[in-house]
């Protein structure tokens, strides 16, 4: 039986990436990537709608994110799907989904200042 759990996307950075670390001391950072979809509305009129995914990455590749990237870049990203439970705070079940990531092209960046 054969099983794929592959995401590719390109989109925009939505907010500077800033570097964390584990409890046991790996680096890690989460981005947060917009892409965008056009489309005609029933109308005949361009629509556009933007859907936002939370990316999760590790070790030396969450570095250099860190280093290299800032809000508004362009980055083409590889990883995986990955589904975390847990109970808040209220004691509700909680959940989300992300992608892991595996790779990360960075493409058109912003000039640093």
């Amino acid at each position: 039986m054969l099983s794929l759990n592959r995401w590719q996307g390109i989109g925009n950075l939505g907010q500077t990436p800033e570097l964390r670390y584990t409890g046991s001391g790996s680096p890690v950072t989460n981005l947060v990537v917009a892409t965008n979809r056009k489309y005609r509305s029933q109308e005949g009129e361009t629509q556009q709608e933007t859907t936002w995914h939370r990316i999760t990455v590790f070790g030396k590749l969450a570095e250099a994110c860190c280093e290299h990237l800032q809000k508004g870049d362009q980055v083409y990203v590889e990883g995986r799907l990955q589904t975390r439970q847990w109970e808040g705070k209220d004691g509700t079940k909680r959940h989300t989904t992300e992608i892991v990531a595996s790779r990360i092209d960075f493409g058109n960046r912003t000039p640093r200042d």
